[in-house]
């Protein structure tokens, strides 16, 4: 379905952009904590005027990305904030950071592996082609790589507009539901649109739980509680990837738990934590983040052995129902497209992946790699049984 709802201004945006005047800007990177520091208000101004899916573009994150790297004391940690200023106003940031493997480097998201949408943070009235160009060539020559891997970019965003023609797009294609609870005056108007039928079994579900004993939707506000249901739902869904045989490169870095755990004494990232609780214990929790008016689930876990309620999806209709009270206009659900998620999406925005190689190189690997074996692989892999999958990884993490 078109992104053009969560992502209004898109089309705004291209007209002012194609009249704007590029004169007078300059485009540098920053690679120290100090840099991001002397910027930070005029990065708060620009996320202040954002209307894309800019979380993982933020000044929060950013920093709890390198305060992270900095407590984990990973010397390999090598930042590139690119950004673009007109005169000492800022008007495009896009956060990155050089990763080395064998035989490749590479500029990736800033907190590779943990950020859930690649995007850059522009000025609306920047023409996102110049712009993006501007950024990439700053990033670059700051940091010299064999390429540029940016994951989960969103159809309609400020940096799915502006990336070169020349950008190779690599792996399948994704989507992320989302819900726009701005287009409606209030829950009920949006709850109304959900099938009857829906509606009628989620109300079955919950009446046979509520027969067992209490069900209760808990806010959990309290940092102790919070940092529990996080390592709840950590262990819960490594848990289940194992099951099935899966992984994730949030899951396969070691210090993804410390992260997580890290960001309940922020006060510069607005974390929410919800359980759905039967009988006094979590039937299903997810947590995540307010920014921009809006929520982005992060991380979920539910009880299995009560899978014929669908716990997850009577949560996820608490969880929407407490962000349409706070007034919040949407809730980003993320990748992966699951049953349940589109069971309450009002659309479901196309994500891809794109690479950028900048040396013959990196051409050759992204081709060889990203382009066809990766993707081969990883068909071949989803294709085998859960369990014989869950073998197969286990020997993996052996060999290792």
């Amino acid at each position: 379905m078109s992104a053009s709802h969560a992502l209004a201004g898109g089309a705004e945006r291209r007209a002012r952009g194609s009249e704007a005047v590029s004169y007078g800007l300059s485009a540098s990177a920053i690679r120290d904590r100090a840099g991001i520091e002397a910027i930070a208000d005029r990065w708060l101004g620009l996320e202040a005027h954002g209307t894309g899916f800019n979380l993982f573009q933020s000044l929060g994150w950013a920093r709890a990305i390198f305060d992270f790297e900095r407590e984990r004391g990973n010397t390999a940690f090598d930042p590139v904030i690119a950004t673009i200023s007109d005169g000492r106003r800022l008007v495009g940031v896009l956060p990155l950071e050089r990763i080395r493997t064998g035989v490749r480097s590479l500029l990736v998201p800033l907190g590779n592996g943990f950020a859930q949408t690649t995007d850059a943070l522009l000025d609306a009235d920047l023409d996102p082609g110049a712009a993006v160009t501007r950024l990439l060539r700053a990033a670059v020559a700051a940091a010299p790589c064999d390429g540029i891997s940016l994951l989960k970019v969103r159809d309609g965003s400020a940096l799915a507009q502006g990336l070169p023609r020349t950008s190779i797009r690599t792996g399948a294609e994704q989507g992320a539901p989302y819900v726009a609870l701005d287009a409606f005056p209030d829950f009920a108007g949006y709850f109304s649109t959900i099938r009857s039928k829906t509606r009628k079994n989620m109300r079955n579900a919950r009446n046979r739980l509520e027969r067992e004993g209490p069900v209760e939707h808990q806010v959990v506000s309290d940092a102790a509680g919070r940092q529990a249901l996080i390592e709840r739902t950590l262990e819960g869904r490594a848990e289940r990837l194992k099951e099935q045989g899966l992984t994730s490169r949030a899951f396969r870095d070691s210090g993804f738990r410390d992260f997580c755990t890290s960001l309940v004494s922020r006060d510069d990232i607005a974390l929410r934590a919800f359980s759905l609780q039967h009988r006094g214990r979590p039937l299903a929790e997810q947590w995540g983040f307010v920014h921009g008016g809006r929520y982005y689930a992060y991380v979920a876990s539910r009880d299995f052995s009560h899978s014929d309620e669908s716990p997850g999806k009577l949560h996820l209709s608490d969880i929407i129902r407490t962000c349409a009270d706070h007034g919040l206009k949407g809730c980003d659900l993320g990748v992966p497209v699951m049953p349940y998620k589109l069971t309450f999406a009002t659309q479901t925005i196309v994500v891809r992946d794109y690479a950028l190689p900048t040396t013959p190189r990196g051409w050759l690997l992204f081709q060889a790699w990203d382009v066809w074996l990766r993707p081969s692989l990883k068909r071949l892999v989803l294709a085998l049984p859960a369990g014989l999958r869950s073998g197969l990884m286990r020997l993996v993490g052996h060999g290792h």
